[in-house]
């Protein structure tokens, strides 16, 4: 059997005897794997009893749960038995049982109950759902102990001022304790980790997802890194070069914006807003470039929107008209898009021609936050960033560096 060896943020995590404790921390400090070792532990500290494990959805169940609580248990010479859907749960014989469940459907968090639960990730959730979620998961946390109190941990990266920084750390009351821990505490993380951070996330992020810090990421401007003058781009479009645009659907106000590359460097040389359809939209990019070939990067959603024609797609009318698509299955997180596009701005790989996208130019500018936290749909200043930063988040995307960030095992 082999012995584990965690962080020292970890180890005060998994072995906390509050009734509520948090382990906040930024990206690599081991979050998840400090979740799985204290629901394991629990487990079998407290026999006879289940344990409840909670995962923003259930893909994470199946793609990262799972595989880790198989190679922990393993590694440790547990033996068990994963039962999956519809039961969905992991058997220590002897011991319980820890019962899986995503939050994306909190409705749905009944039926069953248990005497302590681990939820990770909880402040991805937006902070309604996830008091929601919370008070869902204490009203199952109710079975009995032989002895002790009935204990609920939290795994999250900060995500701003949100549920978790209300209840641990603005005004935690009796039993919620903070863990807070800062990447550099895992020293398991390959060389390199996390420069390779510094290098993709702008400075206002860093504070947060390398140090386990409560920063405030929703303030002030959505796209805080376009500076006027510093992101400004005098190209024009020359005659028959590849022309990519981005392109947000709307009814009767779509909206595209045109880039040219120049090297390494995108330019947004050209504006649409305030077309009516999807054909107006072909008809008036085809009358004003009529000799360029044309790639468009539309919000992914227009491979079922049939604004027109109830069998034809938004994006197959595209297609048919010559244009070649670039867009995925379905369209990034909406908060990894504008991490994307303000990392371009930061790093001059996207200018913006202010003279021939005034509008473009103006609401990247001045689109704000609102009371949710989300880009401000209200002021109508979103139609064109949306369309104006699909090609970037398809081209530039911020991919988090993937490390073995696994609990170690001593023989």
């Amino acid at each position: 059997m082999a012995d584990i060896a965690p962080t020292i943020p970890q180890f005060k995590y998994m072995t906390s005897e509050a009734k509520f404790p948090a382990f906040v921390a930024g990206f690599g400090a081991g979050k998840t794997e400090a979740a799985i070792f204290r629901s394991i532990y629990g487990t079998l500290s407290n026999p006879g009893t289940n344990r409840g494990f909670y995962e923003p959805t259930y893909d994470l169940i199946r793609m990262i749960a799972w595989p880790r609580f198989e190679d922990t248990l393993t590694q440790l010479g547990i033996s068990y038995k994963l039962q999956k859907s519809p039961i969905n749960q992991i058997s220590i014989e002897g011991y319980g049982n820890i019962i899986f469940r995503s939050m994306d459907n909190p409705q749905r968090i009944v039926g069953y109950e248990h005497a302590d639960a681990d939820i990770d990730e909880l402040d991805t959730l937006k902070t309604a759902d996830a008091a929601y979620t919370w008070r869902q998961i204490l009203a199952r946390n109710r079975q009995k102990k032989a002895t002790g109190t009935n204990t609920i941990g939290v795994t999250t990266t900060p995500e701003g001022f949100k549920f978790v920084y209300d209840t641990w750390k603005k005004a935690p009351k009796d039993g919620y304790q903070i863990i807070q821990a800062p990447t550099e505490s895992n020293p398991y993380l390959p060389d390199g980790y996390i420069q390779s951070l510094r290098d993709i996330y702008p400075d206002n992020l860093l504070a947060a997802y390398l140090e386990g810090q409560f920063v405030n990421l929703q303030s002030g401007t959505v796209y805080s890194a376009y500076d006027r003058i510093s992101c400004r781009s005098s190209e024009t479009v020359n005659d028959g070069e590849l022309l990519n645009i981005g392109m947000d659907f709307n009814v009767t106000n779509m909206s595209a914006v045109v880039y040219v590359s120049r090297g390494t460097v995108w330019h947004a040389v050209d504006e649409f807003k305030g077309i009516y359809d999807t054909p107006n939209m072909i008809r008036v990019i085809q009358e004003k470039y009529p000799n360029h070939s044309i790639r468009v990067y539309p919000d992914a959603s227009g491979r079922s929107r049939k604004s027109v024609d109830a069998s034809i797609s938004d994006i197959s009318l595209l297609e048919s008209a010559g244009f070649v698509i670039y867009a995925n299955r379905s369209n990034p997180l909406v908060k990894d898009r504008i991490v994307a596009t303000n990392v371009a701005f930061e790093k001059g790989l996207v200018k913006i021609n202010d003279q021939a996208c005034p509008e473009y130019a103006r609401c990247v500018e001045q689109l704000a936050y609102d009371a949710n936290g989300s880009p401000d749909k209200k002021s109508n200043l979103d139609h064109l960033p949306d369309a104006g930063t699909y090609p970037i988040a398809y081209e530039m995307p911020v991919v988090k560096p993937v490390a073995d960030l696994r609990i170690r095992f001593v023989r």
